[in-house]
């Protein structure tokens, strides 16, 4: 019989939910940083009470500059129920009033909308996304 020693033990991640209204701009690129940034600490999902025909065009492209990744190959617009219940929500914020969803933990990173603004104000707020998923990824670290 072959013994399991203690790091190759199953552990669960906790689920991440990045919400908005529409998930068709923030809470796609933060649903997507986190998969490359933290899917070894958690797993990261997107949503939001109201769907979208599509991602938005300019968060995609920029993303696929940025980050090389293509959002529109792996996501789409999905809706509260469409994800598993989250342990941490994290509302995107945008300037309008976001779910709420019960949670172990909660963050309203209160960011700025930046649709239909130029490309530097989408990669402004790419990179305060990043940082705040890396932030998040060391409180949410099992030691």
């Amino acid at each position: 019989m072959n013994e399991k020693n203690s790091s190759e033990l199953c552990v669960i991640k906790p689920k991440v939910a990045f919400v908005c209204v529409h998930n068709s701009c923030l809470s796609q690129i933060a649903e997507r940083i986190g998969k490359i940034f933290a899917s070894d600490v958690f797993d990261s999902y997107s949503a939001g009470t109201e769907l979208k025909d599509s991602i938005n065009t300019d968060a995609v492209r920029l993303m696929k500059k940025i980050y090389g990744v293509d959002m529109e190959e792996t996501q789409y617009s999905k809706l509260l129920f469409d994800i598993p219940v989250p342990d941490v929500v994290i509302l995107m914020g945008c300037n309008v009033c976001c779910p709420v969803l019960p949670a172990q933990y909660s963050e309203n990173w209160n960011l700025d909308d930046p649709s239909g603004k130029s490309d530097l104000e989408f990669e402004k707020v790419i990179c305060e996304i990043q940082k705040k998923i890396l932030a998040l990824k060391e409180k949410l670290r099992i030691k």
